[in-house]
């Protein structure tokens, strides 16, 4: 069945500003209260504009106004265009001394470490008139945060979000930049029995482990590789933040599973040693992830420039 043709030429183009919104807010509502206007007349606007597409590009549900896939596919298209429009006919700049501005970033507690003294010292330096909140990562897949605007950027190992978002190729609402790539080693007491010699997979799976998980899974990917060759190990103890993994393995002889970039957030490096793995792991690529109603706004692209200018972690 063919789609029906929308008439161009008769499209008001303020339409489209409503559809943008409405898209960018899920709610008909808050869309109305950023566009200064009242609900009946987003609501009318919303209906003529599903009349001159010739079909409809929001359902009522109880969660509010839900997208169709046309809508999805249509939306980068038209956000790209109203932001070009926008920075030709009204440029925006961004002057992080004269501008307030305060930023939301989720990520684990490691990356904070080495990523937040970095943009500290931006402001520091600058005089910069921004302020930082780090929110909790819980996930390994931050879309929905960032689509329901909890956070203007993600920071982390992303490998499922980012591989749904090359799937959805242009019609993806998010944006990704990679930002460095690390690997995965074992962690120790400086002191532990296996820190003499190589370690192999008998004495992997021999020794007692700790489980870093952001969900608070009782499995991660270490199980699933060693599921695939036939093996377990038992893990005692399971934590969420990568410091409290090296204050604990640096006191114990428990093994843990970190990237190696991570060594430094432990807070006691020294009392500890890496072993490779003796199976293999992915490497680890560390990006970060934005919605693309972000963009074109200034003070965000300033913050993505920075955080792509923090040093690589050795």
């Amino acid at each position: 069945m063919s789609r029906p043709q929308a008439n161009f030429r008769t499209l008001d183009l303020n339409l489209l500003r409503v559809f943008d919104t409405l898209m960018a807010e899920g709610s008909l509502t808050r869309a109305a209260g950023r566009l200064a206007m009242t609900q009946p007349a987003a609501s009318h606007a919303l209906r003529r504009l599903h009349e001159s597409l010739g079909e409809t590009l929001f359902e009522r549900s109880a969660r509010g106004m839900q997208p169709t896939a046309r809508a999805q596919a249509l939306w980068p298209q038209v956000r790209a265009a109203l932001a070009g429009l926008q920075q030709a006919l009204a440029p925006q700049d961004f002057d992080p001394v004269a501008d307030p501005v305060n930023f939301r970033l989720a990520m684990v507690d490691a990356t904070a470490v080495l990523l937040m003294p970095h943009l500290i010292a931006t402001v520091e330096r600058s005089g910069a008139a921004v302020n930082f909140r780090v929110l909790p990562l819980t996930t390994r897949d931050p879309r929905a945060l960032l689509a329901r605007g909890d956070a203007d950027l993600a920071v982390g190992h992303f490998p499922d979000a980012i591989t749904g978002l090359v799937a959805e190729g242009d019609t993806a609402t998010l944006r990704h930049q990679q930002l460095y790539e690390s690997r995965y080693v074992c962690v120790m007491r400086r002191t532990h029995p296996l820190a003499s010699q190589p370690l192999d997979l008998d004495a992997y799976c021999a020794a007692q482990h700790l489980l870093v998980s952001f969900s608070g899974r009782p499995h991660g990917f270490v199980d699933q590789a060693l599921l695939a060759l036939g093996r377990r190990r038992r893990i005692v103890l399971t934590v969420n933040q990568f410091y409290t993994a090296g204050q604990v393995v640096a006191g114990s002889d428990l093994l843990t599973v970190l990237p190696v970039s991570f060594l430094g957030a432990t807070g006691v490096p020294d009392a500890l040693v890496t072993r490779e793995l003796p199976f293999a792991l992915q490497p680890i690529q560390v990006a970060m992830l934005w919605h693309m109603r972000l963009d074109a706004v200034p003070a965000q692209a300033w913050l993505r420039q920075q955080v792509a200018q923090a040093p690589t972690p050795a």
